[in-house]
């Protein structure tokens, strides 16, 4: 794997691994109140970026792109805060809400970078 492929799946792997840990956390705890965060995480983190990254990777062409660097970095930063800021929302933190609305409208922006993309394949298929 090379570029925006590579860089994706090695931030799916840090989604997959901390959505785990967090897991385990709540189950040892019997606390599920983070179960959102824990699902932002493993589907909008472990899922979609293995899905941007095998995207990338099947079409390196596409993955060499400027534009898939601006994805990867919109994506996984707005990702981040997204997660991190939830997970803080939902533990009584409520002055982060406008933090994770404005997170959530940058990972919906990268998702539809990934769209802009994905068309030209969509297109010739």
């Amino acid at each position: 794997m090379k570029g925006a492929a590579r860089t994706f799946f090695i931030l799916a792997l840090c989604y997959a691994v901390a959505g785990m840990v967090l897991g385990i956390v709540m189950a040892a705890s019997h606390d599920h109140g983070e179960m959102p965060a824990h699902a932002h995480i493993m589907v909008a983190g472990w899922l979609m970026s293995s899905v941007f990254a095998f995207f990338y990777h099947l079409f390196p062409e596409i993955g060499a792109k400027p534009l898939a660097r601006a994805h990867f970095w919109v994506q996984a930063v707005s990702g981040i805060v997204l997660v991190v800021s939830l997970f803080f929302l939902l533990r009584g933190n409520d002055g982060l809400e406008p933090v994770t609305a404005l997170a959530s409208v940058g990972f919906l922006l990268g998702t539809l970078m990934f769209v802009w993309n994905a068309l030209p394949v969509l297109r010739t298929a």
